[in-house]
């Protein structure tokens, strides 16, 4: 097995609507690249993992705790462990970078589908 890959051959999984990540898991880290589509909506929730991101295009609204910003690309966050947070992908809709640790085998043990063309690069 490789230590390097393409972007576009990971399966992006569906994890909310209007959502896809496509991840790539160690063994005490995952990173993912999230696509959301035009406007779509992540409901608060909470994990166990420790989350920090970054835009690489778009706009979104995230709100993390009692603090809400709009994140344009370039912008970055953090997400500590079971704090409740939601997103709202702007008109064009985002891709941003997260990283999750502990890993998330939740994702990592779902059925993936076939690879599909990525928004970005």
């Amino acid at each position: 097995m490789s230590a390097f890959d393409e972007l576009a051959s990971l399966s992006p999984l569906d994890v909310w609507p209007g959502l896809a990540a496509r991840s790539v898991h160690g063994e005490r880290v995952t990173l993912t690249v999230v696509e959301l589509d035009p406007n779509a909506a992540v409901d608060e929730h909470a994990h166990e993992q420790e989350q920090l991101g970054l835009v690489i295009a778009g706009s979104a609204t995230f709100r993390i705790g009692d603090e809400t910003r709009e994140v344009r690309p370039g912008a970055i966050w953090v997400i500590p462990s079971n704090v409740p947070h939601e997103v709202h992908a702007g008109p064009d809709g985002a891709v941003l970078v997260d990283v999750f640790a502990p890993p998330r085998v939740d994702w990592a043990a779902r059925e993936q589908p076939p690879p599909r063309p990525t928004r970005w690069p």
